[in-house]
């Protein structure tokens, strides 16, 4: 079996003041929160949008699975939409303590590069901060964070840093070379 080396990077705001918001995108694209707890639609974003960058762990759930993890109030989920049409997606998660995970970040391939994701990843951030405001019973955010790897695409480490998120931890591992599942060949734009 073939293995790559995945350098796997940390980062975290600790505050809300050091989120720096990147600037709203021209034309009509909106952040929308994804209320419906929707397995087939969750699916959907995380195939589409980390196929061609090696998202795997999810692939293999259950309806099940998906349900159980998505209706949950520690869960929610932002999509960007573009005229209407998904462009990509933020999903949350509170843990313990006031510390939110921002466990997926992403757009379809056919979005980036369109200052979609600055923004996208702003608002989701803001959203990461304000979790507790719109679920009860939760403690108010004190921390945020996310990870990012060598395998992620080009951009995505300076949009986290020009956000205000800080590099807390680096870790580098073998792991192994899984083709990259899809949404389908050709799917990406020349």
């Amino acid at each position: 079996m073939t293995t790559i080396s995945v350098t796997t990077w940390s980062l975290e705001q600790t505050a809300p003041t050091d989120l720096r918001p990147a600037a709203v995108p021209g034309g009509d694209v909106r952040v929308v929160r994804s209320e419906v707890p929707s397995p087939e639609f969750s699916r959907f974003l995380y195939a589409s949008v980390g196929g061609d960058i090696r998202w795997t762990d999810r692939l293999g759930w259950t309806y099940a699975q998906w349900l159980e993890y998505l209706d949950r109030p520690e869960v929610e989920t932002w999509v960007a939409y573009d005229r209407g049409t998904p462009a990509g997606y933020v999903e949350l998660e509170a843990q313990e303590d006031g510390v939110v995970e921002i466990v997926y970040f992403g757009l379809l391939a056919a979005f980036r590069g369109r200052r979609i994701g600055g923004h996208l990843l702003s608002y989701g951030t803001a959203r990461a901060w304000d979790l507790a405001d719109r679920r009860p019973g939760l403690k108010p955010t004190t921390r945020v964070w996310l990870h990012t790897c060598s395998k992620d695409g080009e951009h995505a480490m300076d949009n986290y840093l020009r956000r205000g998120f800080t590099l807390f931890d680096t870790k580098v591992e073998d792991e192994p070379q899984v083709p990259t599942p899809g949404p389908w060949p050709g799917a990406r734009p020349a």
